[in-house]
């Protein structure tokens, strides 16, 4: 059975450690010495070492004792800022920050819900598949440690994260992919006093240039926008270049393209109108996810919603996942809904229910799987 004081007291600890991204090493080593005290083989691999800060992935693997495929799931160490003093308090049946940070529900809540079914499975001696655990780094800037992770340790070929908005029952078999957009600017400098039609205007260029742009929602399946402009030295000088960073996302990578390309070419016609130069790229930051309802790794993920009593609905997303990374190196993922509630801010909240729901809901996904 899921203790839900002992799944409580763990995630209030998890909560409590300071871990924005790059700054993990605690929440990590905290959680090195659990899943080792489970008896589990945990190791960390070399992520610090290829994208900074002072912790890596950690990954772990329950050897089965029954039948079934193997099967992972994964989880963030890392939460947005502010993170440091974070005072979790359990009031009326939910839990939140009492100062002026994030909770870090997102996504230590999903690290707790693993850990627990995986205590049960030990405590119990019920049989189970391979299961196998993934905890990673710096997802929240930029899916940086599920992107240097190396699948081919994995005996899984299938897996779920827990990182998802909405609760037991969403499952996201839908998300986006995304380029990032970086057009650098080029005009010529001048006194904007003295002489300024001698200068070409690198702002008046992109201005002109995101005009032209269709941004925000451009249908149901595609995003855009425009994130920052840097450039400008003084209001006394013409400015000769200019920084700007956006991005497109799309449920359809036709579509993707199609955004992508028109926002580049917006830039590059802008500063031919003006006199100026262009230098635009694009770069993909995670590939998309489009799992079918017929795939044995969404299919599980019903039949756990179903055991609990919970309606299964198969969802899409407008935001990116470690779900999308490991659905890019051929892993079939899904990303399920665990209750966490405004994340992302310092009103961020879960109820007690939601966190012992998300534990039972990873132990029937196990059983789903060990009935195959």
């Amino acid at each position: 059975m899921i203790q839900q004081d002992r799944l409580v007291q763990e995630f209030l600890q998890l909560c409590a450690i300071s871990s924005p991204g790059g700054g993990e090493r605690q929440v990590a080593d905290v959680l090195l010495d659990k899943l080792t005290n489970m008896g589990l083989k945990a190791v960390e691999d070399k992520a610090a070492e290829k994208i900074g800060g002072n912790a890596g992935n950690i990954y772990a693997c329950m050897a089965g004792t029954g039948p079934g495929p193997a099967i992972f799931f994964s989880a963030h160490m890392d939460t947005v800022v502010p993170c440091d003093h974070v005072e979790p308090i359990v009031s009326n049946g939910v839990i939140s920050s009492a100062g002026p940070s994030i909770l870090g529900a997102d996504d230590k809540a999903g690290i707790v819900a693993i850990l627990e079914a995986l205590r049960v499975l030990k405590e119990t001696g019920e049989p189970h598949p391979t299961i196998e655990v993934i905890f990673t780094v710096q997802e929240e800037g930029g899916l940086k440690g599920a992107k240097v992770f190396d699948t081919s340790v994995l005996q899984s070929k299938m897996g779920y994260v827990l990182d998802a908005g909405g609760f037991v029952g969403n499952i996201i078999v839908r998300g986006p992919a995304q380029n990032n957009i970086e057009a650098h600017i080029y005009g010529r400098a001048a006194h904007a006093g003295i002489c300024p039609e001698e200068g070409i205007s690198a702002i008046r260029i992109a201005s002109k240039a995101i005009q032209s742009m269709e941004l925000g929602r451009i249908d149901e399946e595609t995003t855009a926008n425009i994130g920052t402009i840097n450039g400008g030295m003084a209001t006394n000088i013409i400015p000769e270049n200019v920084l700007i960073s956006g991005e497109a996302r799309s449920l359809s990578l036709k579509k993707l393209a199609i955004q992508t390309e028109k926002m580049v070419n917006a830039f590059v016609q802008a500063a031919q109108d003006c006199g100026g130069k262009a230098e635009v790229t694009s770069t993909l930051i995670y590939p998309h996810i489009d799992l079918k309802s017929d795939e044995t790794v969404v299919q599980l993920a019903i039949q756990g919603a179903e055991k609990l009593g919970k309606k299964a609905s198969l969802d899409g997303t407008g935001g990116g996942s470690d779900a999308n990374i490991f659905n890019g190196a051929g892993i079939p993922t899904v990303n399920l809904g665990i209750g966490m509630q405004k994340v992302h801010t310092t009103d961020e909240f879960i109820t007690l229910e939601d966190l012992q729901l998300n534990a039972y809901n990873v132990l029937e996904i196990i059983r789903a799987a060990g009935r195959i």
